[in-house]
């Protein structure tokens, strides 16, 4: 074998070996983002399925009752404000899920006081179409949660691959950032007090 041979052989190894990586790295990461990004869509797709009933619902109070304006207001503005709130799942930074998730919180908040008022009218109380879409909303609360936990379940192992060393060197080459989590409003952990006294 002619000596010059070698040297062209270890640079054709070591062009193969780095393409491979190369190839593993951007196919997996991709996976890995593509993976985060259904969770997402589920995400949004179970926040979606709530801002329907809502709908629902304010249409059904409306009909059932000669219900209190501003609640009905405040329902409506606060779906329409968190109904306009998209998010690139490719680019997601924790300051879109904050105003995401304010939005969403201004939302629960306004349907809150909605099921609070009910509580004044007892025929709609007993309104079979009310009641559907009330069991209807609380199933949706719980495929919000479970949805969201997916997704952050999906974070984790595409944030641990783009920082992994040595992957990090080729995720700042082809652009691959960290995806930020979605974790809970400040004062989440504080229990809400439900003031059921009428005046």
């Amino acid at each position: 074998m002619k000596k010059w041979l070698i040297p062209l052989i270890i640079i054709a190894v070591l062009a193969v070996g780095i393409y491979g990586w190369v190839k593993g790295f951007y196919n997996t990461t991709i996976g890995l983002e593509e993976t985060t990004k259904q969770e997402w869509a589920k995400v949004e797709s179970s926040y979606q399925r709530r801002s329907d009933l809502i709908g629902n619902l304010v249409k059904t109070v409306q009909g059932a009752a000669d219900f209190e304006r501003g609640t009905l207001k405040d329902v409506i503005e606060a779906r329409s404000k968190a109904s306009g709130i998209n998010i690139d799942p490719t680019q997601i930074t924790p300051e879109q899920l904050n105003e995401f998730n304010a939005a969403q919180s201004g939302l629960t908040s306004a349907l809150s006081r909605l099921l609070v008022v009910v509580e004044r009218y007892p025929d709609l109380k007993a309104n079979q179409n009310f009641l559907e879409l009330q069991s209807q909303l609380e199933g949706t609360e719980n495929r919000i949660n479970v949805a969201r936990d997916r997704f952050n379940e999906t974070v984790r192992p595409y944030n641990e691959h783009v920082r992994d060393f040595p992957n990090n060197l080729l995720a700042n080459i082809f652009d691959f950032e960290e995806m930020a989590y979605f974790e809970a409003e400040d004062g989440a952990e504080i229990v809400p007090e439900v003031n059921l006294e009428f005046d």
